[in-house]
């Protein structure tokens, strides 16, 4: 059987090994909504997004989608789609409406019901237990830059993991602690919108010991051998050109290494910029062992490349961007390659190489693809559906690449879309749609996209399809 490259066209079918597993993910604040129901208490993200000006069009996720009084239709919509795996996230304000003290029983039983949901239509759970909303109440007492925080969060997971850990197939500490600590905390893009350099990088410090801590916890309340990972965001750093390779060495450390070098060998990377980096004060004895305990897998989050080039800060061309903190250097978005709605590139070969350079960096470990996908303009058409040809041709292409990194002996084990539903899509708002089904949000209905039956028949035959079955 031969492979192709991504986004040349598929002369046979591309068979998946036996038992890789096929998914979709959600956030619970990004679905939910039911924001101030059956106790649950408020997060940085209802905090932010009520805040004006901080999302756009003043959207919230009050209502989102809508999921958490939905749950049973949206199982049946999982299950028609044959998904073999779901990933969701848990409101940690749900569990603990402050963060601390008292469990919120309805919480639970909503996510023990879920669950049991799941497992009757052979769906496998996998729960992230942190997806950005951090109960308000902490963030008041200090929030992330406070160690006391990633201690809150052990025993957050204690709670979950004890409650839930005989139904639950994989689980995930932390959703992408990078966007938290740099647009949480240094640019304030996202909640709890602030910008103190100091604090970002003292967030660094205590998310990766939150993991640490919460992957202890879980493993002394769940079954033995039940899995526990923690899921980043990583982008391919590639050079415009070999004068470029050490600034994308350096782009490389502070985009994707803090956050991986830590978990993997027990160290920050040396060539980061010391402003990012936390200082030794806030780094105990024993923190870094605690944070590189054993994974039994790596989530990673794939959506475009990162281009860096060298130029000259007052000459830019139109498609180059200055890289704040590195004079003289850029990131550069080519004008063939293609782009989301949410203007990021379109490269799946970012995703081949980016497993490839994990396989080398940590040979062995499992990995799974925990979201990939692409915004686009959806709409209903008059027949009452939604073609969206350009995320079929993205998932093919990026499930091609992937493809080729487990010929080449990478161990992937799953591939979860981003995202099952359309929405709210964080300081975006309802604006952008990454979803294989789409949602009305006046009305919640549902309407499974074209990737959405693509999708369903790749999960069906464990293989990529050839490129002339998009058409069909």
């Amino acid at each position: 059987m031969t492979t192709t490259p991504p986004g040349a066209a598929a002369e046979t079918v591309l068979a998946f090994p036996p038992g890789f597993v096929w998914g979709a993910s959600t956030a619970a604040y990004q679905i939910e909504g039911a924001a101030h129901e059956d106790g649950r208490g408020p997060s940085v993200w209802d905090t932010f997004s009520h805040t004006p000006g901080k999302v756009r069009r003043g959207d919230t996720g009050d209502v989102a989608c809508d999921a958490y009084h939905r749950s049973c239709d949206d199982l049946d919509l999982m299950s028609s789609l044959g998904l073999r795996a779901y990933r969701f996230s848990i409101a940690w304000p749900r569990i603990q409406p402050t963060g601390k003290g008292p469990v919120n029983q309805p919480a639970l039983d909503h996510y023990r019901s879920l669950v049991e949901g799941l497992r009757d239509r052979n769906i496998a759970p996998a729960v992230t237990l942190y997806h950005w909303d951090l109960p308000q109440a902490l963030e008041d007492a200090g929030g992330w830059p406070e160690r006391e925080t990633a201690e809150r969060f052990a025993e957050y997971a204690a709670i979950v993991g004890e409650a839930l850990g005989d139904t639950v197939s994989l689980w995930i500490t932390l959703n992408e602690p990078e966007v938290v600590a740099n647009q949480g905390y240094r640019t304030g893009r996202h909640a709890p919108g602030l910008r103190d350099p100091a604090r970002a990088a003292a967030a660094t410090h205590h998310l990766l010991l939150a993991h640490g801590l919460a992957t202890q916890a879980l493993r002394s309340v769940l079954p033995t051998g039940t899995p526990v990972g923690v899921t980043l965001n990583l982008t391919h750093v590639r050079p415009a050109g070999d004068d470029a390779t050490a600034a994308a060495s350096a782009v490389d450390a502070e985009a994707n290494r803090i956050f991986l070098d830590p978990i993997v060998v027990g160290a920050y990377p040396a060539e980061a910029r010391p402003v990012l980096l936390p200082p030794d004060r806030l780094v105990h004895a024993g923190d870094m062992e605690l944070v590189a305990s054993q994974l039994d897998f790596l989530g990673v989050n794939y959506y475009a490349p990162t281009i860096v080039g060298l130029r000259d800060w007052s000459d830019l061309r139109r498609n180059e961007q200055p890289l704040d903190g590195h004079p003289g250097v850029v990131t550069i978005r080519p004008d063939e390659l293609a782009r989301t709605s949410m203007g990021w590139l379109v490269d799946p070969d970012g995703l081949r190489e980016l497993l490839l350079r994990l396989h080398r960096d940590a040979p062995g470990l499992p990995l799974y693809i925990t979201e990939n996908g692409c915004a686009a303009d959806d709409y209903v058409d008059p027949e009452g559906g939604v073609d969206d040809d350009e995320r079929i041709r993205y998932v093919h292409d990026h499930l091609a690449a992937a493809h080729q990194a487990i010929a080449a002996g990478v161990a992937l084990k799953g591939y979860f879309v981003w995202s099952l539903l359309d929405n709210f899509e964080w300081a975006q708002g309802y604006s952008r749609r990454f979803g294989i089904v789409f949602v009305d949000f006046g009305t919640q209905r549902r309407i499974p996209k074209r990737s959405a039956a693509y999708y369903a028949r790749v999960v069906r035959e464990n293989a990529l399809l050839p490129v002339e079955a998009i058409g069909s």
